[in-house]
């Protein structure tokens, strides 16, 4: 048998690579960050336990990249979504509810990459961070900025302190609200992206 060519092996690492991240979103999910262990999640993927540490320095950057992993497929998939659309601003409301749906689609693991971020090692670079900050940026670019690397930066951050404001413990600020805020910010029609359907087509007071 013949020895696996260089295109093939990268190819399996990649897929390697991409069943840890997702075994990280899923567990996470289900039982939360302290009670996941590497092993779970090598066990999840089907992985050897040395691949974990192979591709990721430790846990937090394991979920953090599997987060970022999450929000770049996610935003993409709703920027590329049917009806196909170069129109700037239903783009970047597609783009903020793309995000915001997160929160409530994935609260415990949002949260927890939330209190992540918040700690000392702040953000973690990796290749999922990076995407994210590429399909972000080219939105906030179609949107028609004249400054898309300092608006994407601004976004990034009305985004995040959003996501965070969803998810406070004991105090959570509702979806329509916040996302009210932030088309009203950036002069987007309420009908635009994916209104909350429990709010209909008008925006609360």
């Amino acid at each position: 048998m013949s020895p696996r060519s260089q295109s093939v092996n990268e190819e399996l690492r990649r897929r390697s690579r991409e069943r840890l991240l997702q075994a990280t979103v899923d567990l996470v999910g289900e039982r939360g960050y302290e009670a996941t262990t590497l092993a779970d999640i090598a066990d999840r993927a089907g992985s050897a336990r040395g691949l974990v540490s192979y591709y990721f320095p430790g846990k937090r950057h394991l979920l953090q990249s599997a987060v970022h992993r999450l929000m770049h497929r996610t935003l993409t998939a709703a920027l590329e979504r049917e009806p196909r659309t170069d129109d700037g601003p239903e783009l970047l409301a597609r783009a903020i509810d793309a995000i915001l749906g997160l929160a409530g689609d994935h609260p415990v693991l949002m949260r927890t990459h939330m209190a992540g971020i918040l700690q000392e090692q702040g953000f973690v670079r990796c290749p999922e961070q990076q995407e994210l900050a590429r399909v972000l940026r080219s939105a906030v670019e179609r949107y028609g900025s004249p400054d898309p690397d300092t608006d994407y930066v601004l976004l990034r951050a009305q985004l995040m302190g959003t996501v965070f404001a969803q998810l406070l413990p004991g105090a959570p600020m509702p979806h329509a609200r916040l996302r009210a805020e932030l088309f009203q910010r950036y002069g987007l029609d309420w009908k635009l992206g994916v209104p909350p359907e429990d709010e209909g087509a008008t925006p609360p007071p």
